[in-house]
């Protein structure tokens, strides 16, 4: 009797928007094309406007794998730089139906593919997604690593820190059904920021299941700067506080926290400045709650890297809630009016 055929794995697309990313954007590709996947892959590359060699080095992958059968890399422009434009450029200029979302310094493991596409059948899920795991290179990256993947750092949030298989609001980057990404029209531009959350908001509102698995990891390069981090996590406080107002009941204590404690330090500041010197006793808290925090956290590290570590806290706790605090309602007001409905599937 003749063995069944084994089922043909689905041709999956893999979608790249990069900025500035001569650092990592060989490595990161070189991450996809060497995948233990046995279906058929390309990957597109959405270049923003660069000013550094990040549009030579997409090209010499090009011709580095224009004569592969597998394994194709080609670019689109998206002059606009923007995150979301780039994405939706790129799966505008994709063809396969399993659509996967890697960064220009996301670097995949070695299975991701295979088991991202095992998990979309399994669970019949519209998008897989798994731990955002941070690695440095030097003692700065490693201490921002440790921040960004401890509790301290980021509160319960699963794909920073890990945690059980399951249902979930968001996941990290994301391996999508084709037919989810044109079912909702892609990624709203609205958003330069918070847009996978947003577009899985609508996937969830039309019905479909968003799956975060600890199986799947994507190793991340932090930014390699005090500015640089204090510039990423601005942004993030700035854009959550747009989701809070574009779906009021979004809101939990983890993304209230950083706003709530740089209030209450300047205020303690002040108090100890112009009043008692007893108001620096909350600014002295905080500092040694992240000092007591950063031992754990930076427990293997050099020296010179664990001591870094309460700087990378502080300056993750505080941009983020400066930009919480000063997210104008203008930038609310503009993204809540190009508001999409969800898609269902009809």
């Amino acid at each position: 009797m003749n063995a069944s055929p084994e089922p043909q794995l689905p041709a999956v697309s893999v979608i790249m928007p990069v900025l500035n990313e001569e650092r990592h954007l060989s490595n990161s590709v070189r991450h996809i094309l060497e995948q233990e996947y046995a279906g058929e892959l390309e990957v597109v590359i959405a270049l923003g406007p660069s000013t550094d060699r990040t549009d030579e080095i997409a090209a010499e992958l090009v011709r580095e794998t224009a004569s592969n059968a597998w394994g194709r890399v080609h670019t689109v422009p998206n002059p606009t730089g923007r995150t979301p434009a780039a994405l939706n450029a790129a799966i505008k200029a994709s063809r396969h139906p399993v659509v996967v979302r890697v960064d220009g310094h996301g670097m995949l493991s070695p299975d991701y593919i295979a088991t991202a596409v095992r998990l979309l059948e399994e669970t019949g899920a519209q998008n897989v997604g798994g731990i955002m795991h941070a690695e440095g290179e030097n003692d700065w990256e490693r201490a921002v690593a440790a921040a960004m993947t401890s509790k301290i750092g980021v509160g319960n949030a699963a794909f920073h820190t890990g945690g059980q298989a399951g249902p979930a609001e968001t996941v990290y980057l994301g391996v999508f059904r084709r037919e989810a990404l044109e079912q909702q029209g892609g990624y709203n531009e609205e958003f330069i920021r918070a847009q996978d959350w947003e577009l899985n908001f609508r996937i969830r509102e039309a019905g479909g299941l968003i799956w975060f698995s600890p199986e799947l990891k994507v190793s991340y390069r932090p930014r390699p700067s005090v500015r640089a981090l204090a510039k990423q996590y601005k942004n993030y406080g700035r854009w959550r506080h747009v989701v809070a107002r574009y779906h009021q009941g979004s809101i939990n204590l983890r993304y209230l926290a950083p706003p709530a404690a740089l209030a209450v330090i300047a205020a303690g500041l002040v108090v100890g400045a112009a009043f008692s010197r007893w108001g620096f006793v909350v600014p002295a808290g905080y500092l040694a709650a992240i000092a007591a925090g950063s031992v754990p956290a930076g427990k293997g590290l050099p020296v010179r890297a664990r001591l870094q570590i309460p700087v990378a806290l502080a300056t993750m706790h505080m941009s983020w809630g400066w930009g919480f605090l000063t997210s104008p309602r203008a930038l609310a007001k503009k993204v809540i009016a190009s508001r999409r409905p969800a898609v269902s599937a009809g």
